[in-house]
């Protein structure tokens, strides 16, 4: 009786390996100068070392993966910010913990940004789209966050979402400067000091501005 469940599982779980396979893929024939829509399916599926018709039963054509690859990309980074926000003393110590959780996880994930980064303004019109719904997630939660802090209170919601793209902006110029500095011989202290300075600029404006209020 146990032996059909265990070749189910074994069957479900080289599924998805399969499916992991073809991501990492896409991403290791990115990571040497291709664009995601210069890739073709028989290329991805000659890396994994499978049949081209494999790929249809994970995906149903290349956008789907681009489409899951830009998910993949934001799902954990947007828990761990969060983490890293909820758990960190406001003020300073939240911008330096939130910053050094950011280099770290894209440093980890250098190929998921480098893909990111060179299709937030690629060919494929519904990958453009896919990344810029995510950061405007992210920007919408980081401001939900900012507007629990007592000076930010009786700030509108316009307002709040201002400030969190500004420091959603300065993010994304964080994640060209880590995928960049090897090439530089900066190190990620010096990194995170930058971007740190960078977010208190934007911080210190914020007591001077007169939200008008929702």
């Amino acid at each position: 009786m146990g032996r059909p469940q265990k070749t189910h599982r074994a069957s479900k779980d080289r599924s998805l390996n399969t499916r992991q396979a073809l991501r990492e893929a896409a991403l290791e024939l990115m990571d040497r100068d291709n664009s995601f829509d210069g890739l073709s399916l028989r290329e991805i599926t000659r890396e994994v070392g499978v049949v081209p018709t494999t790929f249809y039963r994970h995906f149903s054509d290349m956008e789907s993966l681009g489409l899951e690859l830009v998910a993949e990309s934001f799902r954990t980074l947007r828990e761990l910010l969060k983490v890293a926000r909820q758990t960190a003393v406001p003020g300073e110590k939240m911008i330096r913990r939130s910053v050094e959780t950011f280099v770290t996880y894209v440093r980890a994930h250098r190929r998921h940004f480098q893909f990111l980064a060179r299709e937030r303004f690629g060919g494929v019109a519904a990958i453009r789209e896919e990344i810029r719904t995510e950061v405007r997630l992210l920007q919408s939660e980081l401001a939900t966050d900012l507007g629990r802090f007592p000076v930010l209170k009786t700030w509108s919601t316009e307002d709040l979402n201002m400030v969190s793209g500004l420091m959603i902006n300065a993010m994304i110029g964080i994640v060209e400067q880590v995928l960049s500095s090897r090439r530089r011989g900066q190190d990620d202290d010096e990194l995170i000091m930058i971007a740190e300075k960078q977010l208190r600029l934007i911080i210190l404006g914020v007591p001077q501005w007169r939200s008008q209020g929702d």
